[in-house]
């Protein structure tokens, strides 16, 4: 073969690798990418996360949408998250979702942040589980005690904390103020490391299936006289029970506290990937209730108003006025 033809051969080459790698680049630069904050591997937020990416992975759009969901401490750390530019979409308690968009504590620092809202999801309980032997019987009993009051940028410790207040504790209120993630709370009460652990999560719940499970333990109920004026000043929480049948021993349904777990996004996040991301969920409605026994009791027209409290993205809404249910 001569120099020319060799040549012009290599060039066809050349150029065919170039213009394939070039469109490989077009094509990756056109995908969108999104990032959706959740909690501890243990807890219900990290499997709505993961259920809605699985979803949203699947929908037929162009360009493509690629969808992940992180573990992460859970609503005061994906607030945060969002308000940064970090992540585009967080699961949330609703109560946090009032204290960021009035720029409350523990939000004052950033100040108001423009959330907007998504869907909710299951109620979200503050649930104590005391050992037996602890000698623990209501939430008073708590005081003196080693208690498990949350990981720091939680929800359930900024819940806690509000509860605290309420009774005019403070961490040396306790022997100990363990803050141990939920994965890690049931082997320390079965270890009697602790007296008690506080989890706001939403049930069934793995974390407390397992302490009730392995361990000599019973839910007490979150209720008295400071709960009552805790529940008249801050109304984005509500008084609400663990139901029964869920758990070994629990025999009668548990009065709390709790608020929903939402998902939320912030007003600068794209329209058309919000309107995707609800659309992708709310046409396998059916097969997203089966992720999780949490989920089995959600209706749309629930998800779309209870537990909002930041207006809705304009994405969410248009596909929720399309469907008419607004």
């Amino acid at each position: 073969m001569n120099h020319q033809i060799r040549n012009g051969l290599f060039g066809i080459t050349l150029v065919g690798v170039l213009a394939s790698a070039l469109a490989s680049t077009s094509v990756l630069a056109q995908e969108r990418f999104v990032t959706i904050g959740t909690g501890g591997q243990t807890g219900v937020y990290y499997t709505a996360g993961q259920s809605v990416c699985r979803f949203l992975n699947r929908a037929e759009v162009k360009p493509a949408i690629k969808c992940n969901a992180p573990s992460t401490a859970g609503s005061v750390t994906n607030i945060v998250s969002l308000h940064k530019g970090e992540y585009d979409f967080g699961f949330i308690q609703s109560d946090h979702q009032h204290k960021a968009l009035q720029g409350l504590a523990p939000f004052d620092k950033e100040g108001a942040v423009e959330l907007r809202a998504v869907f909710s999801l299951q109620s979200e309980i503050l649930t104590v589980v005391v050992r037996n032997d602890s000698g623990i019987t209501d939430l008073a009993g708590l005081e003196g005690k080693r208690v498990n009051i949350g990981v720091p940028g939680s929800g359930s410790r900024d819940t806690f904390e509000e509860v605290m207040q309420a009774k005019g504790w403070t961490n040396a209120s306790f022997a100990l103020a363990a803050e141990l993630k939920p994965a890690e709370m049931a082997s320390a009460l079965g270890d009697n490391n602790l007296d008690a652990i506080t989890y706001v999560v939403g049930h069934p719940s793995g974390a407390i299936q397992e302490a009730l499970t392995n361990v000599k333990a019973r839910i007490i109920p979150v209720q008295g006289a400071e709960i009552d004026s805790l529940l008249a000043k801050a109304d984005y929480y509500s008084a609400v029970e663990i139901p029964v049948g869920l758990y070994p021993g629990v025999e009668g349904a548990i009065p709390s506290i709790g608020g929903k777990a939402v998902l939320a996004t912030t007003s600068k996040t794209d329209p058309e990937v919000v309107y995707q991301l609800v659309k992708s969920v709310f046409d396998n409605l059916d097969r997203f209730k089966r992720l999780h026994p949490a989920f089995a009791d959600l209706k749309a027209e629930d998800m779309i108003r209870v537990g909002l409290t930041a207006p809705l993205h304009e994405g969410a809404e248009r596909y929720y006025k399309e469907k008419g249910w607004l």
